[in-house]
């Protein structure tokens, strides 16, 4: 790969047809390596690889790439009729060296195959590489899971042997095992690699972190941890100062006070002076224009001193970040120790997978659901939330449950999200719903917004409140792949918020850093139709 390989994006603006600005001015390139984007919701990550990529056109400035360019969206859409071959590009190429083989030797066949004349054998090395080696070139995309899909396409993109490969949130909607088979695809990437992700263990792999905030780049060097690292010592001495500039602005409020004191004792000793005549009237009026003037030029130097100090405290504020966490008490949430939760015997789910025997939640367990996309998981947990009927067996739960699912369709989008959380709580009053909504950072006018309006993180708040907060307190709480599409801010406030819940937990997921941060004391792996207990050691390393 040649090191003059780079992107470079020079003063780069772009708005929606709306005229909500998204990028205004922004100046990056990116070199050989690896480097992780990241950000909150909302900042322009995914546009910024769109424009890179050429799928979107900017309003101002110049995107410069040097070398061919390879995209994987956020939201990946294959033809299910799709031959695998043609998925990955090569279907023409393919059939071309078939007819050479069988004798056919016309010229356009030759020039089809040009001079890849292994591309067969790279489309099932690097199928294989990402763990698709049991998928045919002649077998149908609508004959893999959608994780297999995403591979499919990165597959695509690998055998073009693109110089830049840009990869939007890639590990979404991916199981464990086929995390790792991109993790070491990214891992071995010798080119120019820019990936937006979420995922702190693919973040951990690359060479450097640019964290786009506030329409600019901050570089990071190294992976996820010393960027987390490197970004506390910043928060610490951006609150430091904001603690300097406080005290120097009262500083600067007292001795303006101060001072307006002491000029208005001189102005009644002035007065004073004036009304008992002690001294010739020109002289007086001299002494007291001069006093005038000295006073104003006193008042105008404290207060450029007063505003500087407030420009410093607005500086210091602006450079700390603005990470609110949910802070919320739940008691109604508790269960004892010991007491039944969910009962499982027997079970036999709608689409095949099965509970040979029982399984018992006792307690304020928190279990891990984890295995393979379409193992199941997502239909087991719409079966306890009674969503979905077994074809036999019992699935009873023995306290009330709130199921929180991948698509967060509990949110009517006409509703705000004050009136979303009443229908979960019918029985609050407005003013109890916003109070404890503020603690879901829902403050004021935020409240009072359509849920159709909200952006991811904030849609996923919202629901998550809503569940959280009805009534009765749900004691048994179901989420489904719950960090998907969420940035590191949300990750975090989600975090926070089921610290303070004391029920039970059941979460299906495959981020590994999300399920040990939130306590898991339980992992059940679904398996070829069979759900089974299994240990943390296993799960992080299933060799």
């Amino acid at each position: 790969m040649s090191p003059s390989v780079s992107v470079t994006c020079t003063s780069l603006s772009f708005a929606w047809p709306d005229g909500v600005p998204v990028l205004t001015g922004l100046d990056v390139a990116f070199g050989p390596g690896r480097t992780g984007l990241v950000g909150v919701n909302g900042t322009g990550k995914s546009t910024l690889l769109r424009l890179i990529a050429g799928e979107l056109a900017p309003g101002d400035g110049v995107v410069r790439v040097t070398g061919q360019v390879g995209y994987l969206p956020q939201n990946v859409t294959l033809d299910t009729a799709l031959r695998v071959d043609q998925a990955l590009g090569i279907a023409a190429q393919r059939a071309a060296l078939h007819a050479i083989e069988a004798g056919d030797a016309s010229e356009g066949h030759f020039e089809t195959v040009g001079d890849d004349w292994d591309v067969e054998e790279r489309a099932l090395a690097t199928l294989g590489e990402l763990g698709l080696g049991h998928v045919g070139l002649d077998r149908t995309v609508g004959e893999v899971s959608g994780g297999e899909s995403v591979l499919l396409r990165l597959a695509a993109l690998l055998l073009r042997r693109p110089d830049v490969l840009l990869l939007d949130e890639p590990t979404n909607n991916l199981d464990l095992y086929a995390r790792r088979r991109l993790y070491a695809a990214v891992t071995a990437w010798p080119g120019v690699l820019v990936v937006v992700s979420h995922d702190r263990e693919l973040l951990e792999l690359v060479d450097r972190i640019a964290d786009l905030r506030s329409g600019g780049i901050t570089w990071y060097g190294g992976g996820f941890s010393a960027y987390q690292e490197a970004l506390a010592v910043e928060q610490d001495a951006a609150e430091r100062m904001v603690r300097v500039a406080g005290a120097d602005l009262r500083r600067q409020q007292r001795e303006l006070a101060d001072a307006q004191v002491k000029l208005a004792r001189r102005k009644r000793y002035g007065q004073k002076m004036w009304e008992n005549k002690r001294e010739p009237k020109i002289v007086m009026g001299a002494r007291k224009r001069a006093a005038q003037e000295s006073s104003g030029k006193h008042r105008i130097l404290h207060e450029e001193k007063l505003a500087e100090a407030r420009e410093r405290l607005d500086e210091a504020v602006e450079a700390v970040r603005d990470d609110d966490e949910i802070r919320v008490e739940l008691p109604y949430t508790a269960v004892p120790p010991g007491r039944g939760v969910l009962t499982l015997r027997d079970l036999e789910l709608a689409h095949g997978a099965r509970l040979t025997g029982g399984l018992d939640l006792r307690g304020p367990e928190r279990v891990a659901l984890i295995g393979r996309n379409g193992a199941g998981k997502t239909t087991l947990l719409r079966t306890v939330a009674g969503q979905l009927a077994p074809v036999s067996g019992e699935a009873t739960a023995h306290v009330p449950l709130r199921f929180l699912p991948q698509r967060l369709d509990v949110l009517d989008d006409e509703l705000s999200v004050v009136e979303n959380v009443a229908r979960f709580a019918p029985g609050a009053t407005g003013n109890r719903i916003r109070a404890r909504l503020a603690r879901f950072l829902f403050r004021g006018a935020r409240a009072d917004r359509k849920a159709g309006t909200l952006s991811g993180g904030e849609r996923f708040r919202a629901a998550l409140a809503a569940l959280m907060l009805a009534e009765p307190a749900p004691q048994l709480l179901l989420l489904d792949e719950p960090t998907n599409n969420l940035d590191m801010a949300s990750v975090r406030r989600l975090t926070t918020a089921l610290e303070s819940y004391e029920g039970a937990l059941v979460v299906a997921g495959h981020d590994l850093p999300f399920l040990r941060s939130i306590g898991i004391t339980r992992w059940l792996l679904m398996s070829e139709g069979e759900l089974t207990e299994t240990t943390w050691e296993a799960v992080a390393d299933p060799a």
